[in-house]
């Protein structure tokens, strides 16, 4: 058998790396290797360290036939080994069976100088047939993730990417190289096993990722001059295109950017005059061939411009003194108080009534004047948070065209579109009016933002694909997304980008939060560091995780954070429930506000059954065929209201998608991202369907008034502060829920009941209805009671509660 091949190599610093084989390197001697010409010599190829096969393949094959898996305790890892026990599962073990089992658990070490997690054991204890999976899993059953280059990645029937042992690749298939000078990442660089050979490409490695720069970057005019700053470490050069009227576009002045010894990868040119108001893009040119190659004509937005035209560019020079900070005196709600709408800045503004033009009414100023209006929709509704669909500027391709926004091109320039006059930067005033008219009306902003892909042109492919995009062990771009493009957000500068934009919002816009889309993707320790950073200028910022891709699920892992996660086993429990399909012992979960596993306290969890992503929710339970619930029948108006009665008894935060409350559909058509006709509220419906939404705001009334209180928990409550009550035989759907049962929350109790089956039901309490306590009704299926209605009308509450189909009931309880 001829010796193994190289299959393919990669930097570890600019002086070193790693070549891995096709299969063991058994052979006698060192196996040759070269590099490209002008490359510096190689003064040692050994085996690699036990590490590297660590960090690559999670395992590794010593003499004397001692098989360890291996999990290294470094960026990426979300393991604390003082806290967390760690176990390896796979085929071999049983899996889930695997958890709890001494001889299965990793334990703490030092390898090559690093800290590890370690299970050493024979290979005889592993069926060592083909490709038998494996993964490490925490005592919690958190399933750890493995990157998307791992080299022994296989996904199982539902599409889990598992690890994989292959007996021909154990370790000595990787060897490591020193060189005798460092390489320019800025020139195409291969491997040769002899000379002539075609070679195999050099990637750079983790240290690449780890280059950056602490110097403000972007247009920065100040006095008499200007600065343009860009990251690009692999270009060979960059030139900056400048011009002051855009009819000049295609005769722009041009600047060579020079590398600064000082900074790796950072371009800079200063010009001297101040350039407020100019227009620019960069060109970067550089390797033209393979994946990472450049294209030297594409104009680029530069990822730190203000404001942009549109979706191409050019970007416009902004002194920050003009943008100035945010008006201050507006108190960010705590957490545990938020109900949130989820909008769309197009969908709420244009048919909202007021003095607004049409051109107007497509963005920032006309939803400004609809917030300022006094019938505004959210105000009367009772909420005191909005939570904006993107607003950064994407990818729609004219101003006309609708677009949900989550195909992002730039993270500071508020979306064209939405603005009057945006070769003027407008938009930059006219969003700051909008965040300012919430802010009167007493409600936050949250925006949702999308870090984790980018739209088209994507600008930051042409500055560098390698540094700023997830790639495979093949070099095809990462694709967890559904987009095609995945941001490397772990990357130093990408890390960087997304928390310098998150300032800029807070700081020139005032905005209260931010939720994050596929927040998976960025990975739970890029989520720390926004999360530190961020606190650090606004200590009560809200930050909303959307803790899946198609990649995995990271709720879980964030318990530990400082992030709230969209709770979607709420939002499918809860449609199915008012179906009559689910447990009435499950809903006590959600009651409580899905602790343990996913919430470490009650506002980790936003509790929601619609957003923008997916059918409305009359559309999802309408009795009508076909999905579509635009003309609701009275049982699918009964289940929306006991949806909306769960939903603002449950502890955590409550959000509904706006129209929700007057049952705005869709028709049926699941995902509108285009869709502005079927998007835009249609507030006729309020007139049509006031009794849905005058229950909705009494029950948000509810919640945020004084006996709201008990379920605006800061802590997650004492086991005995909920008690539960199940009709006779400890079945059903129906369910009745005491909260305060213990009175450790003040001298008051709330006591809900509801019944989503096709029957009425019947809930023993036994003596809940203590003499002590005298128990009025507070709201029922239908509405809500005020206290003079309600006085001596209904019966009191004895040893049992009738609850009528598709019904619910809310009493209080007061000594």
């Amino acid at each position: 058998m001829p010796p193994p091949k190289i299959h393919r190599a990669w930097l570890e610093s600019s002086r070193s790396g790693i070549v891995e084989f096709e299969r063991d390197w058994d052979e006698p001697g060192v196996p040759s290797l070269m590099l490209g010409p002008g490359a510096p010599a190689v003064t040692s190829f050994l085996p690699a360290p036990d590490l590297v096969a660590g960090r690559t393949y999670g395992y590794l094959v010593k003499a004397p036939e001692v098989l360890t898996f291996i999990l290294p305790l470094e960026h990426g890892c979300d393991v604390d080994a003082a806290r967390d026990r760690v176990y390896v599962a796979g085929d071999f073990n049983g899996w889930q069976q695997a958890v709890g089992r001494p001889e299965w658990e990793l334990e703490p070490a030092e390898l090559d100088g690093e800290h590890v997690l370690l299970w050493m054991g024979a290979p005889e204890r592993i069926t060592w047939k083909d490709r038998q999976r494996f993964k490490f899993v925490t005592g919690e059953n958190l399933w750890l993730g493995l990157p998307d280059d791992a080299p022994n990645s296989v996904r199982d029937e539902a599409g889990i990417a598992n690890r994989f042992l292959d007996r021909l690749r154990t370790g000595r298939h990787l060897w490591k190289f020193e060189l005798a000078g460092a390489l320019d990442l800025a020139e195409p660089q291969a491997v040769h096993a002899e000379e002539g050979d075609a070679g195999v490409r050099l990637l750079p490695g983790k240290f690449f990722f780890e280059l950056g720069t602490e110097l403000p970057l972007g247009a920065i005019p100040h006095g008499h001059e200007t600065v343009f700053r860009l990251f690009a470490p692999r270009a060979r050069r960059v030139t900056l295109l400048l011009f002051k009227d855009l009819a000049k576009a295609g005769e722009p002045l041009s600047f060579d950017l020079a590398r600064r010894a000082d900074a790796d990868g950072v371009w800079e040119v200063l010009v001297d005059q101040n350039l407020h108001c100019w227009y620019y893009w960069y060109e970067v040119d550089g390797v033209a061939e393979g994946p990472g190659r450049f294209d030297p004509s594409a104009r680029i937005l530069d990822p730190y411009a203000l404001a942009t035209v549109d979706r191409d560019g050019p970007g416009i020079v902004l002194e920050h003194q003009w943008i100035g900070r945010a008006a201050g005196g507006f108190r960010t709600p705590a957490w545990q108080d938020l109900v949130i709408v989820e909008a769309h800045v197009r969908d709420l503004a244009v048919h909202a009534p007021g003095k607004a033009t049409a051109e107007e009414s497509l963005g920032f100023t006309g939803l400004r004047k609809w917030v300022d209006h006094p019938g505004f929709y959210l105000h009367e509704l009772g909420v005191n948070c909005v939570e904006l669909q993107p607003v950064q500027e994407f990818d729609n391709r004219t101003p006309g065209e609708y677009h949900w926004g989550y195909m992002t091109n730039n993270f500071f320039a508020p979306e064209s579109s939405y603005s009057l006059d945006p070769a003027r930067a407008s938009g930059v005033r006219e969003l700051q009016a909008l965040v300012a008219a919430f802010h009167r009306r007493g409600i936050a902003v949250i925006l949702d933002v999308v870090y984790n892909h980018v739209g088209e042109p994507a600008h930051l492919m042409f500055i560098d694909r390698l540094y700023y995009f997830e790639e495979d062990s093949e070099g095809n771009l990462a694709n967890w997304s559904g987009c095609g493009n995945d941001v490397r957000a772990g990357a130093a500068m990408a890390k960087r980008l997304i928390i310098d934009s998150c300032i800029h919002w807070i700081e020139a816009y005032g905005v209260d939060g931010f939720r994050f889309d596929l927040a998976e993707l960025l990975g739970v320790e890029v989520l720390r560091g926004v999360e530190a950073a961020l606190k650090g200028v606004k200590p009560d910022v809200v930050l909303i995780a959307e803790p899946w891709s198609f990649r995995g699920h990271i709720a879980g892992a964030l318990r530990d954070t400082g992030f709230a996660s969209w709770n979607d086993g709420y939002r499918d429990f809860v449609r199915e429930y008012v179906l009559g399909r689910g447990q009435g012992a499950r809903l006590e979960y959600f009651l409580r506000g899905s602790p343990w596993y996913f919430a470490k306290w009650p506002a980790q969890t936003v509790n929601y059954t619609e957003s923008h992503d997916d059918r409305a929710w009359i559309d999802a339970i309408t009795q009508h065929t076909g999905g579509d619930g635009y003309a609701p029948t009275p049982d699918d108006r009964r289940r929306t209201q006991l949806m909306a009665a769960i939903l603002f008894m449950s502890l955590g935060i409550p959000m509904i998608a706006a129209g929700q409350d007057f049952l705005r559909s869709k028709h049926g058509v699941s995902n509108t991202y285009q869709r502005g006709d079927l998007n835009a509220m249609d507030y006729s419906r309020l007139r049509k369907y006031p009794g849905t939404h005058a229950y909705f705001r009494d029950w948000i009334a509810f919640r945020r008034g004084p006996y709201g209180r008990l379920l605006r928990q800061y802590s997650m409550p004492g086991d005995g502060f909920f008690r539960f009550f199940h009709p006779a035989g400890g079945g059903g759907t129906a369910l009745g829920a005491l909260l305060n049962a213990d009175d450790s929350d003040g001298d008051f109790r709330l006591l809900f009941a509801v019944n989503p089956s096709s029957e009425d039901a019947v809930i023993p309490i036994g003596e809940t209805a203590s003499l002590s306590r005298r128990w009025r009704q507070v709201a029922d299926h239908d509405r809500f009671y005020d206290a003079s209605e309600n006085a001596g009308a209904l019966p009191p509450i004895d040893a049992e509660l009738f609850v009528p189909a598709l019904g619910c009931g809310l009493w209080l309880g007061e000594s």
